[in-house]
């Protein structure tokens, strides 16, 4: 007989385990299954938005305790090493996914969350209540299950979701590294084919993680050549590199990285953090989107759970509702913004422009930020 829970979630990274956090907290019983063991370092820009800063504090996950690098200004460079420097107008900081998946993980566990590593192979949805499959530990059964499993997963093809058909051009690589870098800086690097952001995160290391289409790298094959050939042809690319130390044994990688729009709800499963849809990471903000993203699907989910006839159905189409209110606007804008900086004369010319009126670039992080989240 399979184990029953009121909420599951098929995932266990920033979204997952926040809405762990907060569902808990409320006195639900919360079942989190990710498939790798905590800590892990992942792909990831390791910046993330002040915005979502009340809400990590009401839930009593300040990650202040961290002791995260504070970030307030933003440098944007061209391929031809043109640049633009802005002030953030919210802020954010630096912090390893290590450090801060792990820290929630234990907010979670110490909230009442039963955590287990394991691998979903499917969900059934029957009777108003799901049928979670895992390889090796058994099946368990809840009223609502969010899926949090990521950027893509063998998951996506079980759910037949519409956008795993198309196949992606983009390689994401991510290495910490020691050196000298400015303290509260967030730097996006482009280069040819791609862009890398560079910025500090606790114990004063460097998170350097960038994304290239496959087109461009793969005449190259081993990232080191591609990074000595490609990446540092933009001079201020070249510095960074020259002047730090790798700490990992090799970057890490991912490949098929798909900013394809996603369904915010499939077969009756919330989708919340980058399974719902991932912001190009030029927009910096992927983090404080996930953390957002479990927050509205978190209240839906306890008013669905409280009853006075809140149903399914209201539920499901509110929270798809909140999430295009909220994130649609920013993740056009993403694509927008991509689109020009990844064609080297024209970033050339805009980064040219906003040198020339100063107020644009902190107008157009607005755009791919939120206001502060008000709890």
């Amino acid at each position: 007989m399979a184990m029953g829970y009121d909420i599951i979630i098929a995932g266990g990274g920033l979204a997952g385990l926040t809405s762990a956090i907060h569902l808990s907290r409320a006195g639900l019983h919360v079942l989190v299954i990710e498939k790798h063991p905590f800590p892990r370092h992942k792909v990831c820009g390791e910046y993330i938005s002040n915005e979502v800063l009340p809400y990590l504090q009401w839930l009593g996950a300040d990650p202040a305790v961290l002791a995260p690098a504070q970030i307030s200004r933003v440098l944007v460079s061209s391929a031809g090493g043109k640049t633009i420097e802005a002030p953030l107008p919210l802020g954010g900081f630096g912090i390893s996914r290590y450090a801060l998946d792990y820290f929630l993980q234990q907010q979670a566990v110490n909230n009442g969350c039963t955590i287990i590593t394991a691998t979903v192979t499917d969900i059934f949805y029957e009777d108003e209540s799901f049928l979670v499959h895992t390889a090796g530990s058994g099946v368990f059964k809840a009223r609502v299950v969010l899926g949090a499993y990521g950027k893509r997963a063998a998951l996506d093809q079980r759910l037949s979701r519409d956008y795993v058909g198309e196949k992606s051009p983009w390689l994401a690589v991510k290495a910490h590294y020691a050196g000298d870098f400015p303290d509260g800086l967030v730097a996006l690097h482009n280069f040819p084919g791609g862009y890398c952001g560079v910025s500090k995160i606790e114990d004063n290391k460097l998170n350097i993680c960038y994304l290239v289409n496959y087109e461009t790298f793969k005449r190259y094959k081993d990232p080191a050549i591609h990074r000595q050939e490609v990446l540092c042809s933009n001079v201020h690319l070249k510095k960074i590199f020259d002047n730090s130390r790798l700490l990992f044994e090799q970057p890490l990688t991912i490949s098929q990285v798909s900013f394809a729009e996603k369904s915010k709800v499939e077969n009756h499963i919330l989708m919340i953090g980058d399974t719902a849809g991932l912001i190009h990471p030029l927009c910096g903000n992927g983090m404080a989107m996930a953390v957002h993203s479990a927050k509205i699907a978190s209240e839906g989910v306890l008013r669905f759970f409280h009853g006075n006839g809140y149903t399914r159905q209201q539920l499901e189409a509110d929270y798809i509702r909140e999430w295009n209110r909220l994130f649609k606007g920013r993740m056009q804008t993403g694509r927008r913004l991509t689109e020009l900086f990844l064609k080297d004369r024209l970033s050339m010319l805009l980064i040219r422009g906003l040198a020339s009126v100063p107020a644009l670039l902190p107008f157009i992080i607005k755009q791919t930020h939120g206001r502060p989240i008000n709890v």
